[in-house]
């Protein structure tokens, strides 16, 4: 029976950290994007996100991104620069091909940092990829 379970493995879907200037408080927080590099659209998308270190956590967020078009992204939630010292998970669920996917993104504790960034091309700003 096990054998007859396909599980989709994801591609060209990405998490990113990106480091961006904030006008309302004129100051960089760090925003976390959920990148649709596929040629087709992405639908239904959900991302849950928590920070965790042994007894450390944070609460559970659950952020209901729909659909995001081929090659574009959208914007999850601001995290804030204490809970990156924990390890920010993003499990992120969404439809394609007829399809449903899910992953884990985790960006490990103290890692986003901005000797860290990279840039993130189709965003064309810069910032960190999830593993």
């Amino acid at each position: 029976m096990k054998k007859d379970i396909e599980i989709p493995i994801v591609k060209d879907v990405y998490v990113a950290m990106i480091r961006e200037w904030n006008e309302e408080f004129l100051d960089k927080d760090w925003n976390a994007y959920i990148i649709n590099d596929k040629d087709t659209p992405i639908e239904m998308t959900i991302a849950v996100s928590k920070g965790y270190d042994g007894d450390r956590k944070t609460s559970t967020m659950r952020h209901g991104i729909g659909d995001i078009p081929p090659k574009s992204f959208k914007k999850i939630e601001v995290v804030q620069e204490d809970v990156l010292a924990l390890n920010n998970e993003f499990f992120v669920t969404f439809f394609a091909d007829n399809k449903l996917f899910e992953k884990r993104f985790l960006f490990e504790k103290n890692t986003v940092r901005e000797t860290n960034l990279t840039h993130i091309l189709l965003i064309e700003k810069e910032g960190i990829l999830a593993k």
